[in-house]
């Protein structure tokens, strides 16, 4: 059967042959590249090894120029393009699970929610930003990106070119910095 996988790569590297020909060979190799990939993953994963198998069969075909040697390259290929999906699904649920799908919310509505939430006054809460922005306007542009934008620090991190260290300093100076304003205990 190896033979044959590797025959048949000859000839769709030649154009003689579909890559979907070479599906029936080389399924239950795929499926043990790809049992072996999940065995790496949690137990509740979402995504089945079938559909590994098959999301990765169709990027391998979708190729505009495949390159593969013999059998044993086609399945390492597999295995690092199922790994990619393994990635790409993680990612995409932890984008979620931050809230990546959140409706972004003007300014306004934002300031009013502080205020039905927090019980602060929105006026003193933009009084308070404002004299923060004379202080230390950097962690007023991480806390309206954090807070008020639902952004991750390291979104924030990236949109303003600092480290996620900076973020997370300027982000903690200006939370305990507004929370002692708007308590009344000065600056």
């Amino acid at each position: 059967m190896a033979t044959d996988a590797t025959k048949m790569l000859v000839d769709i590297r030649a154009g003689r042959r579909s890559p979907a020909d070479l599906f029936p060979l080389v399924y239950d190799e795929l499926c043990r590249v790809a049992r072996q990939q999940m065995r790496k993953e949690r137990a509740d994963h979402t995504l089945q090894t079938t559909g590994l198998v098959h999301e990765a069969y169709m990027r391998l075909i979708r190729q505009e120029k495949a390159e593969w040697q013999d059998r044993a390259h086609f399945l390492a290929i597999a295995a690092r393009a199922m790994r990619e999906i393994l990635v790409d699904h993680a990612r995409h649920k932890k984008r979620k699970k931050r809230g990546g799908n959140r409706e972004q919310v003007p300014l306004d509505s934002a300031l009013a929610w502080v205020e039905e939430s927090t019980g602060v006054d929105v006026e003193a809460f933009d009084a308070a930003l404002t004299r923060l922005t004379e202080i230390n306007p950097r962690a007023v542009e991480v806390i309206q990106m954090r807070a008020l934008g639902g952004m991750t620090l390291e979104e924030v991190s990236a949109a303003l070119n600092v480290s996620v260290s900076t973020v997370e300093r300027e982000w903690r100076y200006g939370r305990a910095w507004l929370r002692n304003a708007l308590a009344g205990k000065g600056e």
